[in-house]
């Protein structure tokens, strides 16, 4: 903790690289925003898959979705935005007391659409609409196409988180 505190004293922000609906319906996320350990959470498709597969924490809402005849793509988006919504609630306060300068949850758009610019920013802008937080990061990969999806997300005014 007092080495979290340090990188922050001299201007670095340390960001959860995962998320869990256990983390978020336990209070330790709570937790770790509270004492200061983090200032923000990053995910992508591999943290999700990996706590859908490796725990129970979504296997009610999974079978749900599944009977009712969602996709594959469909259902997880459904799963990770629940989870998002849940984490930028958790970091709210501190996103306002910090000025916007802290407090921010990122979540990946498809890595299918890396090389498609126009589906890039059409996903960008329907999580950012879905989840509907102004401290929501959209990430977006650093690819040819995903360049200029970059600036056409930045420029409709969404947070964006580069990867």
């Amino acid at each position: 903790m007092k080495t979290t505190l340090a990188l922050f004293e001299i201007g670095q922000s340390i960001w959860y690289d995962n998320i869990q609906r256990s983390l978020l319906e336990n209070g330790e996320l709570a937790r770790m925003i509270k004492t200061g350990e983090v200032r923000g959470v990053t995910s992508n498709p591999s943290i999700f898959m990996k706590a859908i597969t490796q725990s129970t924490d979504y296997d009610q809402s999974l079978e749900l979705l599944k009977a009712s005849g969602m996709s594959a793509e469909e259902i997880f988006f459904k799963l990770a935005i629940e989870d998002i919504k849940s984490a930028a609630d958790q970091f709210h306060s501190m996103y306002i007391e910090s000025n916007r300068g802290d407090g921010y949850v990122s979540l990946e758009v498809s890595p299918y659409i890396a090389d498609d610019t126009t589906e890039t920013v059409r996903q960008a802008k329907n999580l950012w609409q879905q989840i509907d937080r102004p401290n929501l990061m959209i990430k977006i990969p650093a690819t040819k196409a995903g360049l200029p999806a970059i600036e056409a997300a930045i420029s409709a005014g969404l947070n964006v988180n580069v990867t």
